[in-house]
């Protein structure tokens, strides 16, 4: 009868520390990007900055969010969970960038140089 107890009472415990670990509030971060140009360190205004979550396995995930820089190049937001985050930044006359982040702390700013882009080689030249 002992045992049935105590194997209860174990059983109870683990579900009890189950549904506190569910429970506990995720952590979120404030995401502070500044997006420049390479040549001179200038702001990029109106940069489209799409950020997707990445799963465990490196595969995006299809949820995202997109924003727009303003005039001092900077574009912000909070409420992002802690993980992996692949963020890409758009904007015209300039390579599309690419990148994977690990939020890891309350608060991140990351700053992203935008490249003109490269020549395009020919034989009809």
């Amino acid at each position: 009868m002992r045992r049935f107890v105590s194997a209860g009472l174990l059983l109870a415990l683990l579900a009890l520390a189950a549904g506190a670990q569910q429970k506990s509030p995720s952590r979120k971060a404030v995401l502070n990007i500044v997006v420049v140009k390479e040549t001179n360190g200038k702001p990029v205004k109106n940069a489209e900055v799409i950020l997707h979550p990445v799963d465990k396995g490196g595969n995006q995930k299809q949820e995202g969010l997109e924003l727009k820089t303003h005039d001092d190049g900077k574009a912000g937001i909070s409420g992002i969970p802690y993980g992996k985050l692949r963020i890409q930044v758009i904007a015209q006359g300039y390579r599309t960038y690419g990148q994977d982040f690990v939020v890891n702390q309350p608060t991140m700013e990351i700053t992203i140089k935008l490249e003109k882009p490269a020549d395009q080689f020919s034989i009809y030249k």
